[in-house]
């Protein structure tokens, strides 16, 4: 069996999936067969697997760290909010249904045989298992069902290192609460503490280091730099999903991308690649006002398409996308948002939100909602396209569909990869964004409609992004972690 070694954190938004990636990708880089893990995840940022299995997307830049494919292995349990304290419950990368928070709470405890088939699965193929905890462990309310935090390290027999976010202040009090309500056996599995998100001159944090032992003995692996990375976040509490402030004044010389920030998105890492963009203002908003002068609107995946369409309505957002490309804007839809753009949303068996609603009737076509959900990776080329978009025609792309609707125009159920009429654009492909010669080809069609010259942008794959930043943690890690400590913590538990 591998050995395996187990992250934990004071509270949410500590940086536990990034911690656990950069432990990973030094280990690999060292040498060992390593793989992430983590029994129970809740995030709205999903990934369809090479033989169609759904799971979280934080597993999957674990997965990239330890450079292994992405498996449901690695994630067995996805819970997916829904509103109203419903989720739709994925176990081994397939729903079992949608749940209320209550419901799902009896039952999670008949799901550890599944979790820890899921865990000897990837003990075969690697030395090394870093697992990844969910929240708080000191949830006390919480304790007795535990599945995911000190109730999996007692399942699996873990060590664990406790990680404390220093950016939101009270760091010593967050280690020590967390201490001083485990119980003496989880105590005992705690071999060392990780601060992250450190700011400034870390000399002026060693005497607070050193004066922690009088109130506790576990020894300090190491301090971490607040770093500004590019890797997928819990989706939740996401920096990029922040809206820009109000009263920003920019130049007029820069082609404007507006996402919708819609209550139910998902699958934001489909936009990264136009983030930091030299002449391109990108952002998102929730604010209907803000898409004035958008040179392209973008609506994006949901985990709620009827509900978030009904916000749409309320909060103008129907009315302010008309205008906008009755002026001149472009608008694409991807996926769930792709689908809002059609006449009509139906969901009579209560996939997502029973009943139907009216869609922006931009795109001839009429979504139904199905039983089974559609998962599957994609290669393919572009459709030809005219008018506006016949710059994206026949271009290789390559992503993945995860949708419980199916559209149909005039009967016919729509295959089409880009389905566009006008301004508009839809397609169901999560990462055809990811294409350099799409997205680069978007981009000229945007600054020649504006009358601008487009910059020479060096885009690049998302992989090679991907790459790149897990390179740059790891290198961030080695500096400020002790990595001996690290090793015999997994080696000598």
């Amino acid at each position: 069996m591998a050995k395996n070694l187990m992250i934990q954190g004071t509270m949410s938004n500590v940086g536990k999936s990034i911690v656990t990636a950069g432990i990973l990708r030094v280990l690999h880089q060292d040498g060992y067969s390593v793989a992430p893990f983590k029994s129970q995840n809740m995030a709205l940022n999903s990934f369809v697997t090479l033989d169609g299995k759904e799971m979280g997307r934080a597993q999957v830049v674990q997965a990239a760290a330890a450079c292994k494919l992405p498996s449901a292995d690695m994630n067995p349990i996805l819970l997916k909010p829904m509103g109203n304290s419903i989720s739709q419950v994925i176990v081994n990368g397939e729903s079992i249904g949608n749940m209320k928070a209550a419901e799902y709470f009896s039952m999670k405890k008949s799901l550890i045989p599944e979790i820890k088939s899921a865990y000897d699965n990837l003990s075969q193929n690697a030395d090394i298992i870093v697992i990844e905890g969910a929240g708080s462990p000191v949830e006390i309310n919480l304790r007795e069902n535990d599945i995911v935090n000190m109730g999996l390290a007692e399942i699996l027999d873990a060590p664990v290192l406790l990680v404390g976010n220093i950016d939101l202040g009270g760091v010593f009090a967050q280690l020590l609460g967390t201490m001083n309500l485990l119980l003496p056996a989880e105590r005992d599995r705690v071999k060392g503490f990780i601060i992250n998100k450190f700011r400034g001159d870390v000399s002026l944090l060693t005497p607070g280091l050193t004066m922690f032992k009088q109130y506790c003995d576990v020894p300090f692996t190491g301090v971490l730099p607040y770093v500004n990375h590019k890797l997928d976040d819990e989706d939740s509490l996401s920096d990029k999903l922040y809206t820009r402030k109000k009263d920003t004044v920019l130049s007029e010389n820069v082609v404007k991308i507006a996402v919708v920030k819609l209550p139910y998105l998902s699958n934001y890492s489909d936009f990264e690649v136009f983030e930091g963009l030299d002449s391109v203002d990108f952002f998102y908003t929730d604010n209907a006002e803000d898409l004035e002068d958008a040179d392209l609107i973008i609506l994006p995946g949901t985990k709620n398409t009827t509900k978030d369409m009904l916000w749409l309505k309320k909060n103008g957002f129907d009315e302010a996308i008309k205008k906008c490309i009755a002026k001149r804007a472009l608008l694409i839809g991807i996926c769930g948002g792709f689908q809002m753009l059609g006449n009509e949303i139906v969901d009579e068996l209560g996939a997502e939100t029973k009943g139907n609603v009216e869609g922006l009737s931009l795109l001839p076509m009429t979504t139904y909602f199905a039983k089974e959900k559609v998962l599957k990776q994609v290669i393919t080329v572009t459709d030809n396209m005219s008018g506006v978009w016949n710059k994206l025609s026949g271009i290789r792309v390559e992503g993945y569909e995860i949708h419980m609707g199916r559209s149909f125009e005039n009967g016919q159920k729509v295959d089409k990869v880009t389905f566009s009429k006008g301004n508009v654009m839809g397609s169901y492909l999560h990462g055809i964004f990811d294409s350099e010669e799409f997205t680069d080809s978007l981009l000229e069609i945007l600054f020649e409609r504006k009358g601008l010259t487009k910059p020479e942008f060096k885009l690049k794959s998302a992989k090679t992004r991907q790459e790149d930043e897990l390179n740059y943690i790891a290198d961030v890690f080695r500096e400020n972690l002790d990595f001996d400590f690290i090793k015999k913590t997994i080696f000598h538990n």
